[in-house]
């Protein structure tokens, strides 16, 4: 299943940092990729020779499909295929799960071999720099990042419109299939910062990589929420029976699940900020690389689920029938029309940082909002806008409700042991 097409000798010296990705629907931070590890050197006195060949063979597994998988960022020509692309992913997500339960073994109660192995890891990002810990659970914990990162990685190949005799197109079906997976991812990385995480001991998670940090994880699985939520209202406003209520919740919602990811990234320039203020802001390092494209690429977003939910919020004050709702509606307009022409900018910042990317043709939600919000906010009545700067539209503009979030990730428990544990 692609084994035979790479050895663990070629594995680093085959990795390289991509400069071009092609089309991207969502954004994927860099494979964390697994280097050999000697299990016989490390258990060879304390298991049985079939369970560290069994170790062995399925950790290879994952390490050449994880390396052949970063390969393909490097080919920006539809991730390689669509096709090929799904189906090379489809097999590093199956050899992640069976690897885990042999992995378990290693972290059962009362086993002694949980320090036993160093087990190293390489963001794809940046291959200068490793990291290795000795702890069976630092372990589980990457096996289960990368399965959340896998899973995003399928939901953008999900994403990205099909060619047809009529231009590009998704399906519904593909777009339902996205959520899904992006619950899933979402599930993988909640598991870990509840119940993986804590299984590291306070000094050995100062260590830990920042892919792997708290903060990050928490990001990442927010990030997941609000991608579900993104697509789910571009399926509604396409439901000729979805109520302008039910729009307004969702975009919403997006909003408050990227503020989330936006104030974690965003932490030194948001301490100021009365709207963002924080007790418990987490601020990630920026790295070279793909750090920076993450940071715009999270803004970009932040803004466009903005500029949706002051849409949808200024369509409902318009029912109002007021003189006051319609003057609300009107800021709530303008000031979606200002996030759009933000998120436009800050897109195409995001696309022309290294690596180069580029966006599929125009879908979803902002398919419809590109049009509406321009139009709606011109014909609901302009006040002197060149007495209003970009942060004077924004201040003025009424304050979104605090609506309830109803999405959670899809719940995850982690395998039983393999049997021939016992």
């Amino acid at each position: 299943m692609g084994c035979s097409l790479s050895t663990l000798e070629d594995v680093d010296q085959n990795r390289r940092i991509p400069k071009n990705v092609g089309e991207l629907a969502v954004f994927v931070p860099g494979l964390r990729i697994p280097k050999p590890v000697n299990f016989s050197q490390s258990l060879g006195d304390n298991l049985s020779k079939s369970l560290i060949e069994r170790l062995s063979g399925l950790r290879t597994r994952v390490v050449v499909l994880a390396s052949q998988e970063a390969q393909t960022a490097v080919k920006p020509k539809r991730k390689a295929a669509t096709q090929h692309g799904g189906s090379m992913l489809s097999d590093l997500q199956q050899s992640l799960e069976d690897y885990l339960p042999v992995l378990l073994g290693l972290v059962k109660e009362g086993s002694k071999l949980q320090n036993s192995v160093k087990f190293v890891w390489v963001n794809q990002e940046d291959d200068t720099e490793e990291t290795a810990i000795s702890n069976a659970w630092y372990e589980v914990l990457s096996v289960l990042h990368l399965m959340a990162m896998v899973s995003f990685s399928q939901a953008n190949l999900s994403l990205l419109p099909k060619t047809s005799s009529d231009g590009y197109q998704q399906t519904d079906e593909s777009k339902r299939n996205s959520v899904d997976v992006f619950l899933k991812g979402a599930g993988y990385l909640d598991f870990a910062l509840n119940h993986v995480l804590p299984q590291l001991p306070a000094e050995l998670r100062k260590d830990l990589p920042v892919d792997l940090a708290e903060g990050v994880l928490q990001a990442l699985c927010q990030q997941a929420l609000g991608q579900s939520v993104d697509i789910q209202l571009g399926m509604a406003i396409d439901c000729t029976k979805a109520t302008l209520a039910v729009k307004q919740r969702l975009a919403c919602e997006m909003v408050k699940y990227w503020h989330q990811v936006f104030i974690m990234h965003y932490s030194k320039q948001l301490t100021a900020s009365r709207e963002f203020a924080h007790d418990n802001i987490v601020k990630l390092p920026l790295t070279s690389g793909w750090g920076e494209k993450h940071q715009l690429y999270v803004k970009w977003k932040y803004d466009e689920a903005q500029a949706a939910a002051y849409y949808y919020h200024g369509l409902i004050l318009d029912e109002g029938n007021t003189e006051k709702s319609h003057l609300m509606d009107v800021s709530s307009l303008r000031a979606a029309e200002e996030f759009h022409k933000e998120k436009k900018k800050e897109c195409e910042a995001f696309h022309t940082t290294p690596p180069i990317s580029k966006n599929p043709p125009i879908w979803g939600t902002m398919k419809y909002l590109s049009e509406k919000i321009a139009k709606d906010a011109s014909s609901k009545g302009q006040i002197n806008q060149d007495l209003y700067s970009h942060e004077r539209v924004i201040e003025t503009a009424p304050v979104l409700p605090d609506l309830s979030v109803a999405l959670k990730p899809d719940e995850y428990q982690l395998p039983p042991n393999d049997p021939l544990w016992n």
